[in-house]
């Protein structure tokens, strides 16, 4: 995995883990779900750089 993919990648799950938990601390829902939304979207660009080195060695 190129390191600024992953670096892209670990910067988003952390920004949305931390949105999350501001929203759920706040009780602000759409705020928690906005944060679980860019963790996910993080979690899938890592899986994609994984499954693209998978496939090139």
């Amino acid at each position: 995995m190129s390191a600024g993919e992953k670096a892209e990648a670990k910067t988003e799950q952390a920004k949305g883990k931390a949105q999350e938990a501001l929203g759920r601390a706040a009780g602000d829902e759409r705020m928690e779900s906005e944060g679980q939304g860019t963790k996910s979207k993080g979690d899938a660009r890592e899986a994609k750089e994984k499954t693209k080195d998978a496939f090139k060695h």
